[in-house]
């Protein structure tokens, strides 16, 4: 009867799991939100117009009957829809062949009330006999075309529950083995800057230890969870600074964030990523080095964070322009694995774009307010 609705941005952040966990795992989508009511009732007017074209006899369409089937089939749709979605939490505490079983029957139940309460309302050209206290077989044609629509809705809402639940594993799994590494170059490049330090200046090796302890810390952490954005940019710092061990005055930043809100809440490991490709393919093939600018702003919906790096010098030679498209590849996954992971947290609430001109590479990114709820 309607879409799989995105996952809900409560759904996935770090609130209690006895009851989000729960919600989350249950087959039966939030049947209140605004986009599934609105599907419902375009199905639903689909379904009362096929009813009708079948039901004519002389005329194309019986307006009358239309007009009845209209809201006899809204009335048993929004109900059901409502009191599913206020049961929706006791439901899913529940065992899925009970959940589902119960959802059933609550369609049919409901169906049977309205098919009674109407059935002295009906005209002459509907009801078979007026003398009759109930109209049997209206109300069994209505219990039988709720039975198919109502068990192949709900078979429909557990097929797109478990594709969606297979798709998140799969991309959870891909992401965690992604996450879990960190670039062979960066390593040794960081061990290698460290021990030069350690004789020369001890402290500022202590400190590159801690910074890539923690980058390692944040790495292997739980990637579901989602974080103040002040925390995020403390790990790009620290990121950064390794970096400049290596690059010097090759790079240089420019922050640009003072109207964002760095209470702001987002996956981890979400900004750390572009900052580093904006090094790894802005900066590091540049023997001028260049200037990074990260730029933030907070709406009221919105936390929109931009990050530009100079693009390439062009050169000349087979090897160098295979080197580039490599490059070019691996940051297009880089991007797709971001995007991949806004959109199974927030759906389509959160955005990655990429754009470039003729000397600079920008990402934008959005993520949606988190209410707190």
């Amino acid at each position: 009867m309607s879409t799989l609705g995105k996952s809900h941005l409560a759904q996935t952040a770090p609130l209690s799991k006895s009851t989000a966990d729960q919600e989350s795992q249950f087959f039966l989508p939030d049947l209140c939100r605004v986009q599934v009511v609105f599907s419902l009732i375009i199905v639903t007017e689909l379904v009362a117009l096929l009813l009708t074209l079948i039901h004519a006899d002389d005329s194309l369409l019986d307006w009358e009957y239309l007009g009845l089937i209209s809201l006899f089939g809204n009335w048993v749709v929004l109900t059901s829809a409502a009191l599913l979605c206020v049961l929706r939490k006791p439901l899913a505490r529940l065992p899925l062949a009970v959940s589902s079983t119960l959802c059933f029957l609550l369609i049919q139940a409901i169906t049977l009330f309205y098919s009674i309460g109407v059935d002295h309302y009906l005209p002459d050209n509907i009801r078979i006999d007026r003398e009759q206290t109930l109209n049997w077989q209206f109300i069994l044609r209505n219990l039988t075309i709720s039975i198919i629509i109502g068990g192949t809705t709900l078979r429909y809402f557990f097929l797109q529950h478990q594709w969606r639940r297979q798709r998140q594993a799969e991309l959870e799994a891909r992401l965690q083995a992604l996450q879990a590494r960190i670039r062979p170059h960066f390593l040794f490049n960081s061990m290698n800057t460290i021990a030069s330090l350690i004789a020369i200046d001890p402290h500022a090796a202590e400190e590159a230890v801690l910074d890539l302890s923690e980058l390692f810390r944040a790495t292997l952490g739980d990637q579901r969870q989602l974080i103040p954005l002040r925390e995020e940019l403390a790990l790009c710092h620290r990121y950064l600074r390794i970096e400049a061990l290596r690059l010097g005055d090759r790079m240089k930043i420019e922050w640009q964030i003072e109207t964002l809100n760095l209470d702001a809440r987002l996956p981890p490991l979400i900004l750390q990523p572009l900052v580093e490709n904006a090094i790894y393919h802005g900066i590091q093939p540049r023997k001028e080095g260049g200037i990074i600018r990260i730029q933030g702003q907070s709406t009221p919906k919105a936390h929109q964070i931009w990050i530009e790096n100079p693009l390439p010098t062009t050169t000349q030679g087979d090897s160098s322009s295979e080197h580039k498209e490599s490059q070019h590849q691996g940051n297009k996954i880089a991007l797709q694995n971001i995007r991949d992971r806004l959109e199974g947290i927030f759906g389509d609430l959160a955005s990655l774009k990429a754009s470039h001109d003729q000397s600079h590479y920008r990402v934008e990114i959005s993520i949606p307010v988190y209410n707190g709820r």
